[in-house]
Formats: structure tokens, C-alpha cells, sequence
């Protein structure tokens, strides 16, 4: 057996073997695996003299291993796999003269299983498990522990027992927990303090021979440690051994593995979760301070330091060590049940260790400043909570403020904008998040301290620009101009960072003071683009500052016309979207410089459509750095609103803006008919340019008015002067032709779209007329769902804008828009997408109807134009209230539905003729407002309706929150049936329903006629679906 599963195993793992041969291996194995007994042939593979192949040695320990995982093996079993696998060990690992050591595969797939044994045997069946392996770092007839074989594999073991039974991030569950508790006490109990004696007689014995075994023993200490007695490691004997190591010289100029090894060994020793008191004890007793502050003075950390000798595997190390002993003090001083002597000595502490965070928190490396964050973080945080800060830790502010600044400077060997960098630009932005956390912190402390230094930065900085002009070096003044960004944060309402959100006066003072030197001082004509960015990033998030400082804002006007030209394209796109930003928030205050910018970005406006290559798709650039021909122009676009927002101020004459707008939009006229004809024959770039050319006028157009028809904002402008609108229905009938023309193009449609929602704030009531035309070319052939969807919403806000105007033209088109969202509604799907996209078209035809009833527009739907449609349009509304089927994705749609029937209920039924009450009365017939409306449909069709859902067996409302929302509307439709139908309702109710459901009808009566919050009634019918009684 043992031969079939050796050669199924290498013909398994032989690329060249046959494939047949080799599915016919894989199967033999996985049977193998199955096997109860397959097992032990398995051992002896392995263990064998002639040793097969090291992969079916592996393979076969595998094997092995899933067998005991599985629980194949009984307790004899068990012993029986010991003492084979021990035999085999005691042979090949008792000397180091062995000529063929297992590789370090091997030894890792063996030491998996050794665990596993030792989890199911250690209690009971093999006791001297360490023992036994603890005898074979000696060589036979010696009295040292002078085997390394036998020793690098006892490491190994207790290495991965530790990871088995006592590593904390592992998940286990309650069963395992207990197990492996009860382990962890009888390995205390039984092998604990020998395990410990082992560690300090190996690394006496091969502290300067073996940094290999060296560095074995402090990774195993290092694990160990969180879970066995402490005084086993903290003993003069063991510290006697470490401490040399930590200090050790590596004139080398190579990493020291070991060292660095002893510190993370460290790091866990002092990690070790204990009481206050012990916890800074432990901390003095073992001189961690000097400890810490000889490793930064020695060669690899201070000697090095700037060199790329520098050693940042240690740096790190020693910073995390650093962040444990800060954490765990700031944990000491956060307990309150400690005694003052505790927190005097902790307090002291903290303050020594200061310098020593602040030193790796400054490193050049941002790995190893990172390691140092958390602790800083819980610093500043316990500051934060103490009522009064102490004058020892008041002092430390200072420098922690200074360290938190110089770190947020570029340092020297980086650059800006260049793409090899991007993703070095990205963790340092990411850093720079981190930093202004713990910045706000500080303020937070001591705002006036913060105040005052990052003043004296920003104004120091601005003094050199004063002296040295474009020589400064751009990572100074890019610090000064991102402190002076943040620092708005103070000087802003609603920030956070004040109390109760309300803005300093003293920050406010300080950034009005630096924005009025940052404008004077020519930083817009910095040669640096990441300068130039700051800039207009600032002009843009502190405009508020120029509405009092209005004298500034022509200076910054011409600054931001230069940049609009600037060659980096990143600079130059990102400046128009601001540019838009900074003219939008301040159009009441630039005056009449429409004509000036104008010409000034004439040569910006021209729109050369490029049509994407084939892997343009394959582009995952940024936002910030998508510089592709599609992210460029929709930048562009923000200048044509810009233009807008210029042109329309209150100080520019109404025909001046009517030419203003006149200047931009003819050449675009010109382009538009030139490249008409192309389009038409199908050519790609031209169809592309009608749409950007479209784009452009509905932006221009938003620039000039953004006012929104029927909204009652006090802040939003009023519509624009006709003479403005006349121009721009210039541009509503150009666009028409244009999509007259090329409706069949998708993204000439959505262009449209887009343009049409915005001419609407220019145009008013005159779009009006035109209604009929876009809905033709929105609403073509070729439109989608998703299309059809997205204009019937622009149309909700049209018939809300204009509803005193509307009536006529929504007469006369609404019955061809209705058949065409019918159209679109009966379209078989096809797909996931489809099927989202009908529920969406649904919803807005639904919400569309509900905006004409609640407009007072309802007479449209049942004019003499439109009768001949009404019947269709109920039955549609039927249809959708009624599909309820969990798989039809159509319960938002159903409630929508049954809200609209409620709503045509009292609409069209008349006067109420029944009050619902805990007294309720009927009152007389009724008198819908079209005629037989309260018998053939409220009675015969709504109620119906209503009905078909409740005896549907998939309608469960107790199931889900969407269902029951369905629910409530249809319990307030049969509410309102009542009351617009009174008695004539409650006698068909007994006369059809009753007789068919098995409910009280007394108790049915009362709960429709006297609960006054439908909810009340949609509960009662719900009791009546749980209970069966609706079928």
C-alpha cells in the first residue's frame, strides 16, 4: 500500500504525468484521505529509512494530520502515531551529525501534527511531552544543550503550541476556549518553569554562536510571555541574558535580526497585561527609559540616521516598544481606583518618555512614525479629559505641536505630480489625515496655543517668501499654505473643534490677517504648481472672508484668469472647477467683470471632442489625476457655468448679460451646424461634439439662474430678466433641432436631458410651448426605461413649477407621453438590469400621476382629450397596486399604486357621505364627481382590488416592512371608499365579502369605521391574515 501511495502521490504533483493517470491519483488520495486506516500506512512512508520524495513525504503527513483533525483516530491510535513519530525523531534528531535533516517544510508539517497531538495528549497520555522533546536539545553522553537540530525543533513545538492554544487573534469557539484553557493551566502547572530555564540556559550557551536559534528563543518568549508567570522572565538571570542582546553591536552595517528580535521580546514583556501599580513598577524596575534612549543613541538609529544605512527595521521596533510603554501609562493614568503614589510615579513616567515618542513620532520614515500615532493619540486624548492640565504636561504641548507641524512637510527627497510617486503622494496625504487628527486634539487642549503657533508658522514662512521670493523652498510654503488650510477649522462655525461648534474670534481675526498677507504676497505666482493648488484652494474655502475684504477679490480675479492657463494640466483643470466655486459663492460682490473675463478665457471655450480610445476603460486613475479628453471636459464645462455666474450678477444691466450670453453661445451655434451633418451620417467625433456643444448650453444656461420653478427658498435668485431668456430659448431650439436629428444616439438624449433641466431656471413659463418637442425627441424609440424614468421626474418638477400654466399643454401631450410610458412598461426584460430599471420607471410613473392629483391638475387626466385613455390608466394602476408577488420586485411600486388610488378616491368621489370616529355617522348618497365613479370603480374595482391582494397567500405583512407599508395604504383606501360611499359600501361588504371569509362582521365594521389612524385598522386586518381567516 505504501508503494500505490507513493506513486499516486508523485504522479499527483507531476506536471508531465497524463491527465487521466493523474485524476485517477487525486482520486485515489481523496479516498486515501477518507480512509480510517490510511493513516498509518502514511506514517510509515514518511518515517521509513529510505526516504521517498520530500512532496510525498509532506503529502504524506498531510495526510496524517487531517486524519487527527477529522477525529479519525481513537486514544490508542493516538499513542500509536506518538510513538512512531517519536521513534522517528529520537533517530533523526538526536545528533547533530545527521546527514539528511528534514527541510524546514517538513519540519513545519511535522511540528503541526506534534501540536495536535499534544492538544488530545498532554492531559492524559503524554505527560512528558516537553519533557521529551526538552531531552533532545542534549546530545547523547553530553551534559549541554549542544544539539541544534533538537533544539531548533523543541522551539518550533513551543512556537506553535503557543499558536494553537494562546494566540489571541485566532477565533475558537467555546469548546476550544476551554480546552485550551485547561492546557495553558496544566502546562503552568506541570513544565512552565523548566520551559523557562531552557530559554535562559540556551541563550547563555548561544548568545554569540547561533543568532539563528538566538533569534528562535526571543520570538518564543515573546509569545509566551502574556500567558505564564512574569517574575520567570523579569529575574536577574534572564534580563542578564536579554539586556546584552538589545545593546549588542553590529559593525556589520547589516539588520540585526537578533536585536531586533530582543526588543519585540521586550515589547511583549511589557505588554503583559498586569495591575496599575505592578505595570509602572515593572516599567522603572526595568530602566525602559534608559533602555530606549541608548538604542536611539546607538549607531544603526543616530550615527546613520539621514544615510540609507539607517536602520528602520529597528527604529521601528523600538518605536512600537515606545507606543506600548506610552499606551499602557496612559491606561495607568485613566484608572481612577489608583493610588496617588501610582499616578505620581506614572505621571512622571509619561513625561520622560515624551522626548522619546516625540523622537521616532518625528522619524523621517513614516512607517516608523506611524507605529507611534496611537500612542500619541491616547495622550492628547487624556489631556483632553483632565479639568486642569499639570504644568509637566502643559510643557509638552509645545513640542508635540511643533513634531505634529514638521511632520506634515513634504520632506526632501520627495516631489510633486510626478506619476512614478502617485502612490508615495497618496500615503502621505493619508498621514496628513492622521496628523490633522491629532492637531485638532491639541487645540482642542490649549486652542490658544495652537492659535499662536500656527500663526507664527504661517506668518514666518510668508516673511521668507517676502525676502526670498521664488528661492524659498516650495515644501515650506506648501506647509504654511496646509496648516493655513486646516486652520479655518477654529476660525469656521459647525468644525468641531469649539465649543458648542461656534467659530473663534480670535482664530477668525488671525485667518483674515493671513489671508489678506497670502493674497499680497505673490503666492499665486510661485513657480510650484503644488503652491498654486493650495492657493485657489484656499480663495475657495475661505470666500466668506472676501465678502468683507471685497477690495481683493479683482486681485484674486486676475490670479485665478493666469491659472486657468496654467500648462499642468492638473492645475489648470482643477483651477476651472474653483475658479466656477469662487465666482458662484461671491457673484453678489465681483461687479460688472463679465466682459473682462470673457475675453480673458475666450481661447478656453472652443470644445474639441475626442473620441476614447478602445482602453480607455483600463484607465483607473484618481479623480485628481484623471487627465483623459472626457475628465477635461467636464472641467471645462465649469467654466461655461462660471461665464454664467459672472454675467448674471445684480450689477450687470440686463442686456449686457443678454450679450454676454449671446458672445458665448453663437460660437457654439457655428460648431453645432457645422457638425450637424457628420452626425447625422453616423460619425462618432461629431456626434460626441453635439453633445459636449449641448452640455456647454445647459450649463451656461444653469450658471446664469439656477432658480428652481415653484421653489420657495428665501436664498435661492429670482428667474432671470426676458431678455436673458430670450436668449437662451435661442439655445432651447437649437438643441431641439439637434435632437431632432440624432435622438437615435443615447448620450445626444442624455446631453439633452441634462440641458433641459437646467434651461428650465432660465426659461420659465416659455419651455411651455416646447413640451411636446422634447418629450418627442426624450421620449423616442430608442429611449430605455432608465431614460423614460429619469424624464418623467424632470416632468414631476415642471408640472409643480408651472402647475398654474400647465394645464393646457399637459392636455394636449399627456395622453402620447402615457402611451409611450406604456410602451416602456410592457417591454419584456431581459437581466438584472433591466428589471431594476422597470422598477424605477414604474415608481415614476406612479409618482407622476400622484404629482398632477396633488397639483389640483387632476381634470387633465379624465378631459375630453384624454377620456379615451382614462380607463387604460386605471387599469394600470391596478395592475401595479395588485402585483405583490415577492419575485415581481414590485412592492415599492404597489404601495406607491394604492397611495395614488387613495388619492383619486378623494379626488373623484365627491363629498364625504360617512365620517370615521369613535362615533362615526353617514351623512346621505353619494356624488362622485364623475358620474357612477362610486359604485363601478371605487366599489367594483378599487375595493376589489384591495381584496385580491389580502386573499393572495404570498402577501405577508408581518414578513417584511415593505409588505406592511403596502398594508397601511390599502387599509386607507378602504377608509376612503368608505367615506366618499357610506352605507351603500357597508351593505355590499355584507352582501359579497362577508359571506365568503370567516370574520366577525360587527368586529370588521368597527375596526374600519371607527380608527382614525389607518394604521389602527391595517393591524386588525393584519390579526386576520396571521390567522388564516383571508382565504
Amino acid at each position: 500500500m505504501e508503494s500505490q501511495i507513493e506513486n499516486a502521490i508523485e504522479i499527483a504533483w507531476n506536471p508531465t504525468s497524463d491527465h487521466a493517470l493523474q485524476g485517477q491519483a487525486v482520486q485515489y488520495l481523496q479516498q486515501l484521505r477518507l480512509d480510517s486506516q490510511g493513516w498509518k500506512a502514511c506514517v510509515s512512508l514518511f518515517t521509513r529509512p529510505q526516504r521517498p520524495q520530500e512532496v510525498v513525504r509532506v503529502v504524506a503527513l498531510e495526510i496524517v494530520n487531517n486524519a487527527i483533525q477529522a477525529q479519525s483516530l481513537d486514544p490508542h491510535s493516538l499513542i500509536s502515531l506518538r510513538d512512531a513519530l517519536l521513534d522517528y525523531i529520537r533517530v533523526n534528531y538526536a545528533s547533530d551529525q545527521q546527514s539528511q535533516p528534514d527541510s524546514g517544510a517538513l519540519q513545519n508539517k511535522l511540528t503541526q501534527i506534534l501540536t495536535t497531538l499534544f492538544v488530545h495528549l498532554y492531559k492524559e497520555g503524554w505527560n512528558s511531552f516537553i519533557d521529551d522533546f526538552l531531552a533532545l536539545t542534549v546530545t547523547p553522553g553530553s551534559s549541554r544543550r549542544d544539539n541544534a537540530s533538537g533544539i531548533v525543533l523543541y522551539l518550533r513545538i513551543l512556537g506553535s503550541i503557543h499558536d494553537e492554544i494562546a494566540d489571541v487573534l485566532v477565533a475558537r469557539q467555546d469548546a476550544q476556549v476551554r480546552i485550551h484553557t485547561e492546557l495553558k493551566d496544566l502546562l503552568r502547572e506541570r513544565d512552565v518553569a523548566k520551559i523557562a530555564q531552557s530559554w535562559q540556559d540556551l541563550l547563555g550557551m548561544y548568545g554569540n554562536q547561533n543568532d539563528g536559534i538566538v533569534e528562535m528563543i526571543l520570538k518564543v518568549i515573546g509569545k509566551w510571555v502574556s500567558w505564564i508567570d512574569i517574575s520567570l522572565i523579569i529575574n536577574d538571570a534572564m534580563l542578564g541574558q536579554i539586556f546584552p542582546l538589545i545593546g549588542r553591536t553590529n559593525t556589520s552595517g547589516d539588520n540585526d535580526k537578533v536585536r531586533d528580535a530582543a526588543v519585540d521580546a521586550f515589547n511583549e514583556i511589557v505588554g503583559k497585561k498586569m495591575r496599575p501599580a505592578d505595570k509602572t513598577q515593572m516599567i522603572s524596575f526595568l530602566n525602559l527609559r534608559e533602555v530606549v534612549s541608548q538604542l536611539i543613541a546607538s549607531p544603526p538609529l543616530n550615527d546613520r540616521k539621514g544615510t540609507p544605512l539607517y536602520d528602520t527595521d529597528l527604529a521601528e521596533a523600538v518605536a512600537k516598544l515606545v507606543n506600548t510603554v506610552v499606551t499602557d501609562l496612559v491606561r495607568v493614568l485613566e484608572d481612577r481606583s489608583i493610588s496617588d503614589a501610582t499616578t505620581t510615579e506614572a505621571q512622571q513616567l509619561l513625561h520622560d518618555f515624551a522626548p522619546l515618542l516625540l523622537r521616532f513620532f518625528s522619524d523621517e520614515y513614516d512607517e516608523v512614525c506611524c507605529t507611534v500615532i496611537p500612542s500619541l493619540t491616547d495622550v492628547l486624548q487624556y489631556f483632553r479629559k483632565m479639568p486642569q492640565l499639570p504644568g509637566s504636561f502643559s510643557e509638552m504641548l509645545t513640542p508635540i505641536l511643533n513634531a505634529i507641524i514638521m511632520k506634515m512637510r513634504y520632506d526632501e527627497t520627495s516631489s510633486w505630480g510626478n506619476e512614478d510617486e502617485q502612490t508615495d503622494e497618496a500615503e502621505f496625504q493619508e498621514l496628513r489625515k492622521k496628523l490633522q487628527v491629532l492637531q485638532k486634539s491639541v487645540a482642542a487642549v490649549n486652542q490658544t496655543l495652537y492659535i499662536d503657533v500656527l500663526s507664527n508658522l504661517v506668518a514666518n514662512i510668508f516673511q521668507s517668501l517676502d525676502e526670498r521670493g521664488s528661492q524659498l523652498d516650495w515644501r515650506d510654503l506648501d506647509l504654511a499654505l496646509h496648516e493655513m488650510y486646516l486652520f479655518g477649522e477654529l476660525a469656521m462655525p459647525n468644525q468641531g473643534l469649539s465649543t458648542k461648534n461656534q467659530p473663534s474670534p480670535e482664530a477668525s481675526e488671525r485667518l483674515a490677517a493671513m489671508m489678506t498677507k497670502m493674497v499680497q504676497s505673490g503666492v499665486a505666482n510661485f513657480p510650484h504648481p503644488a503652491i498654486l493648488l493650495q492657493y485657489m484652494e484656499i480663495c475657495h474655502r475661505y470666500c466668506a472672508y472676501f465678502e468683507t475684504q471685497s477690495s481683493m477679490i479683482g486681485q484674486v480675479l486676475e490670479h485665478f484668469v493666469t491659472l486657468v492657463h496654467h500648462d499642468h494640466v492638473r492645475i489648470r483643470t482643477r483651477s476651472w472647477y474653483l475658479f466656477f466655486r469662487f465666482v458662484k459663492h461671491l457673484r453678489a460682490q465681483v461687479g460688472n467683470v463679465a466682459e473682462t473675463i470673457i475675453q480673458s478665457i475666450s481661447d478656453l471655450l472652443p470644445i474639441k471632442a475626442e473620441v476614447p480610445s478602445d482602453d480607455a476603460d483600463d484607465d483607473m486613475s484618481s479623480d485628481e489625476t484623471d487627465n483623459s479628453a472626457d475628465a477635461v471636459f467636464n472641467a471645462q464645462l465649469y467654466l461655461f457655468e462660471a461665464i454664467g455666474c459672472i454675467s448674471s450678477t445684480s450689477a450687470t444691466p440686463a442686456e449686457k448679460q443678454a450679450m454676454y450670453a449671446r458672445s458665448v453661445m453663437d460660437p457654439l451655434f457655428a460648431d453645432m451646424e457645422r457638425h450637424l451633418p457628420q452626425a447625422k451620417s453616423g460619425d462618432t467625433q461629431a456626434v460626441l461634439q453635439i453633445h459636449h456643444i449641448v452640455m456647454a448650453l445647459g450649463t451656461l444656461a444653469h450658471g446664469f439662474s439656477d432658480w428652481t420653478p415653484g421653489a420657495q427658498s428665501s436664498n435661492q435668485r429670482p428667474p432671470p430678466p426676458k431678455a436673458v431668456s430670450d436668449e437662451f430659448a435661442r439655445a432651447a431650439e437649437a438643441i431641439l433641432i439637434a435632437l431632432n436629428e440624432l435622438n437615435t444616439f443615447s448620450d445626444v438624449r442624455a446631453a439633452c436631458r441634462f440641458a433641459f433641466s437646467r434651461l428650465l431656471g432660465v426659461l420659465g413659463p416659455a419651455v411651455l410651448p416646447q413640451l411636446t418637442q422634447w418629450i418627442q425627441g426624450l421620449l423616442s424609440q430608442s429611449s430605455s426605461k432608465d431614460e423614460m424614468a429619469m424624464f418623467l421626474r424632470l416632468l414631476d418638477q415642471v408640472v409643480f413649477g408651472f402647475k398654474t400654466e400647465i394645464f393646457d399643454v399637459l392636455n394636449v401631450l399627456l395622453t402620447p407621453l402615457l402611451q409611450r410610458v406604456f410602451g416602456g412598461l410592457q417591454e419584456p426584460i431581459s437581466g438584472t438590469d433591466d428589471e431594476i430599471q422597470l422598477a424605477e420607471l414604474r415608481r415614476e410613473y406612479l409618482t407622476f400621476l400622484g404629482i398632477i392629483l396633488n397639483n389640483d391638475l387632476g381634470g387633465v387626466l379624465v378631459s375630453e382629450a384624454n377620456q379615451g385613455f382614462f380607463e387604460e390608466l386605471i387599469g394600470s394602476v391596478l395592475a401595479l397596486a395588485t402585483e405583490i408577488e415577492p419575485e415581481s420586485g414590485n412592492i415599492a411600486a404597489s404601495k406607491i399604486a394604492f397611495s395614488l388610488l387613495t388619492k383619486m378616491t378623494t379626488v373623484w368621489g365627491g363629498p364625504d357621505v360617512a365620517t370615521i370616529s369613535a362615533n362615526p355617522t353617514t351623512l346621505g348618497s353619494p356624488s362622485p364627481v364623475i358620474p357612477g365613479f362610486d359604485q363601478l370603480i371605487l366599489i367594483d374595482r378599487f375595493h376589489s382590488a384591495c381584496w385580491q391582494v389580502l386573499f393572495n397567500e404570498q402577501f405577508r405583512p408581518s414578513a417584511d416592512a415593505q409588505t406592511k407599508q403596502v398594508l397601511n395604504e390599502l387599509a386607507g383606501l378602504e377608509q376612503a371608499i368608505y367615506l366618499k360611499t357610506g352605507q351603500s359600501f357597508v351593505l355590499h361588504l355584507q352582501s359579497t365579502l362577508f359571506p365568503r371569509v370567516n370574520v366577525n362582521e360587527d368586529e370588521f365594521l368597527r375596526s374600519m369605521i371607527t380608527s382614525t389612524d389607518r394604521k389602527t385598522f391595517a393591524k386588525y386586518l393584519q390579526t386576520l391574515k396571521d390567522s388564516n381567516r383571508l382565504k
